[in-house]
C-alpha cells in the first residue's frame, strides 16, 4: 500500500461541532433503493443547506489561508461578463445536426477543451430547483496534473489551488460565450458555473454526454485529462443531437486500483460500489471527506494521484483498456 497522506489526520473539534444532526450520506441518499433527484448539500447558500456552517467554515479557511494570493482573490472579473446577452429577436435556423456541428465549433473556439451534447434529465436538477431547457451542452477544460500534484493546498505553497480556480475561471468564460453564441442567434441559453453547485449536478450529464465514466473517486476520467478536468454547461433550447456515453474501461481498471483509496488521508474512498438514489455506483463518504476538504481548502489529492491523471497517461491506458476487451 501506498503511504497515506497526513495518515494520522483527524478533524478538529471546531469543525466537529459544526456538523448537523443529519449525515451528509443520508441527504446524498447513500443506501437508498428509490430513484429520485439529487438534494442539495454544499456549494449552495449556506443559510439553506443542513451544512451550511461548514460552507461557511470553508469560506473561513480559505480566506485565512489565501492572503490574496490566489487566483480566488480576482474570480469576478476573471469569470467573463456578469450578464448574459439578450436573446436576440430574429432566430437563425438550422437543423439539429448542424447546429450540433456549431455549437462545438464555438465552444471549442472559446476556451473549452472539451464539449458533449445530451438531452437534459430531470434527474440532474437538484430537488427545489428547475432547468426549462431541453438540452444540456457540457464543457470540460483540463487542468494542469503537475500543479496539483503540489498540494493539498497551505499557507506557503497554493500552487493546486490557484489551478483550480484558473481553470473553473476559464470554464466559467467558455460556458458565458457559448451561452452568448446561441443567444445572438435567437435561442435561449442559460450558462452553468463552478465553483457553486447550482441547479444541476454536471458530471452525470457530462458522462451521458460522452466525456468518460465515473471513478472510484467520485469524479468523472476522461481518455485524455484523466480526472484532471473541470466542468461546466450551458443549457438550451436550441434543437441539438444527443451525443453517446462511452465505456474507456474505467470499472474494471478501478476494482483493481487503489491508488486514489490508499491515498485520501480520511479514508474516505470506498472499495465497491454503494447504492445510492437506486443505483450502484462509485461514491465517496461525504461525511468523512468534508472535513478534510475544509481543513486544506479543497485537498485534490484523489485526483491528482489517479493514474489516469498523469500526463499523458490517460489516451495510453484507454486504448490498452480496449485491446485487453477486444482479445476477450
Amino acid at each position: 500500500m501506498r503511504k497515506r497522506i497526513d495518515a494520522d489526520y483527524r478533524p478538529g473539534s471546531e469543525q466537529l461541532a459544526l456538523f448537523p444532526a443529519v449525515s451528509g450520506n443520508t441527504i446524498n441518499g447513500l443506501g437508498e433503493r428509490r430513484r429520485r433527484r439529487p438534494s442539495a448539500l454544499y456549494w449552495h447558500d449556506p443559510d439553506t443547506i443542513a451544512h451550511g456552517r461548514l460552507q461557511k467554515y470553508f469560506y473561513a479557511n480559505a480566506a485565512r489561508m489565501e492572503t490574496g494570493r490566489t487566483e480566488t482573490s480576482q474570480m469576478a472579473e476573471r469569470r467573463g461578463p456578469a450578464e448574459l446577452d439578450p436573446v436576440a429577436p430574429v432566430r437563425e435556423q438550422d437543423n439539429p445536426a448542424g447546429w450540433s456541428v456549431r455549437v462545438k465549433e464555438a465552444a471549442l473556439a472559446h476556451e473549452a477543451d472539451l464539449v458533449g451534447i445530451a438531452a437534459m434529465r430531470e434527474d440532474w436538477v437538484f430537488e427545489g430547483h428547475q432547468v426549462a431547457e431541453p438540452w444540456i451542452v457540457v464543457i470540460g477544460v483540463g487542468m494542469d496534473q503537475r500543479e496539483l500534484a503540489k498540494g493539498p493546498p497551505r499557507p506557503e505553497d497554493l500552487s493546486s489551488a490557484n489551478e483550480v480556480s484558473r481553470q473553473y475561471n476559464r470554464a466559467a468564460r467558455a460556458s458565458k460565450a457559448l451561452a452568448n453564441w446561441i443567444r445572438n442567434r435567437g435561442w435561449n441559453a442559460v450558462a452553468h458555473t463552478g465553483p457553486m453547485a447550482g441547479h444541476l449536478t454536471v458530471i452525470p450529464a457530462a458522462i451521458a454526454a460522452g466525456f468518460g465514466q465515473l471513478g472510484k473517486h467520485g469524479s468523472m476520467i476522461n481518455d485524455t485529462w484523466g480526472a484532471s478536468l473541470r466542468l461546466a454547461s450551458v443549457t438550451t433550447d436550441l434543437p441539438l443531437v444527443a451525443d453517446a456515453p462511452v465505456d474507456i474501461g474505467v470499472d474494471d481498471f478501478c476494482l483493481r486500483c487503489r491508488v486514489c483509496s490508499d491515498r485520501c488521508p480520511p479514508q474516505a474512498i470506498y472499495a465497491d460500489k454503494q447504492l445510492v438514489r437506486g443505483e450502484y455506483k462509485w461514491y465517496v463518504d461525504f461525511d468523512k471527506c468534508l472535513p478534510y476538504f475544509n481543513d486544506t481548502l479543497g485537498c485534490g489529492i484523489c485526483i491528482a494521484e489517479c493514474p489516469w491523471s498523469l500526463p499523458g497517461v490517460a489516451p495510453r491506458l484507454a486504448a490498452k483498456l480496449e485491446r485487453r476487451r477486444a482479445a476477450i
